[in-house]
């Protein structure tokens, strides 16, 4: 049996981390010691492990959620239920890149327009273009759902 502390350290996390997941029902401990400790046991360990993998490859906590509860199910589930998880995830991961491919790209544009020198900015032109689209620089952004687009204003 570990301590919260024990359990936390042996994975170079902190312990407030391991109330977090208690907290969010992805990790409890097996028992409390009769001081009130948290006591983990090595289910409990190897459960933390996929958790911690789990979010090294860009799962979410809510996905990683999912994939416990299919873990503790399995008997009950298919892969395809496992693959569908990572499918999601896939294509979240795949729509950021996209963005992000976006992002760069543009700033790229605008970098590469901008003299750079060290005349007074009055006249950049990377602020022109942000202002105005009078340079026939096209700031479109590409498509998002509404949900994306709530997050992000």
């Amino acid at each position: 049996m570990y301590r919260i502390g024990e359990l936390a350290k042996r994975y170079g996390l902190k312990a407030d981390t391991l109330r977090f997941y208690d907290k969010q029902k992805l990790l409890s401990p097996s028992s409390r010691s009769e001081a009130g400790y948290r006591l983990y046991t090595q289910t409990d360990e190897e459960h933390l492990r996929f958790i911690l993998r789990a979010k090294r490859i860009g799962f979410s906590l809510t996905d990683i959620a999912d994939l416990l509860s299919i873990e503790l199910q399995k008997a009950n589930l298919t892969c395809g239920d496992v693959k569908d998880v990572v499918d999601a995830k896939l294509v979240d991961i795949e729509a950021k890149i996209a963005e992000l491919n976006y992002f760069r790209e543009s700033l790229r544009r605008l970098s590469d327009e901008c003299c750079g020198g060290s005349e007074s900015a009055e006249h950049c032109s990377i602020l022109d273009d942000l202002e105005s689209n009078t340079s026939g620089f096209v700031f479109d952004f590409p498509a998002q759902s509404s949900d994306n687009q709530q997050n992000k204003d």
